[in-house]
């Protein structure tokens, strides 16, 4: 059965989208059956150039990113999440919709990141935020594919995601 993870941020422009690459990337190269979306709650309606720039840079197919709605994923025939990451901290403050979940309500965590689109520096300022970023999102993603989410509890997967989040 396949696991599905919601990754939000308020505009889906940036962190989220580059969340929702890496951790496709790993899922297939590990072999994991894990499939990752990303929404915003306002969304753009664009990605951030330079997201699409770091993912490709690291190899991750792009095809198909786009900035949508989190509205996407409160309807019944959305797919049935397990988990819900934020990774700005205004989505985290945000009151989150009600997600279908495959067993009722999905783990929700935040993984906050610092937005790369605020780097200083001009363009190459952006080109290296966006690409430490995506190092750090990646190895979170990493962490993640690691744990047994078939068999974990919503307790023992709700402690292991914050676990990864404070490491």
């Amino acid at each position: 059965m396949t696991t599905h993870v919601l990754i939000l941020c308020t505009h889906n422009s940036a962190r989220s989208v580059l969340s929702e690459g890496m951790l496709n990337h790993w899922a297939r190269k590990l072999g994991k059956d894990v499939q990752a979306h990303s929404a915003g709650s306002a969304p753009s309606g664009r990605i951030n150039p330079f997201a699409l720039e770091a993912l490709r840079h690291a190899g991750v197919d792009t095809t198909g990113c786009r900035s949508k709605s989190w509205d996407e994923f409160t309807t019944p025939d959305a797919p049935p999440l397990s988990i819900v990451i934020t990774v700005c901290d205004s989505a985290a403050a945000e009151q989150c919709p009600v997600f279908f979940g495959g067993q009722g309500q999905p783990v929700k965590v935040h993984w906050g990141y610092p937005d790369p689109s605020n780097a200083d520096g001009g363009d190459e300022g952006k080109r290296r935020a966006f690409e430490l970023t995506r190092q750090a999102i990646g190895y979170r993603m990493l962490q993640l594919l690691q744990l047994p989410l078939q068999t974990l509890s919503k307790g023992e997967l709700q402690q292991a995601l914050a676990e990864i989040g404070t490491a």
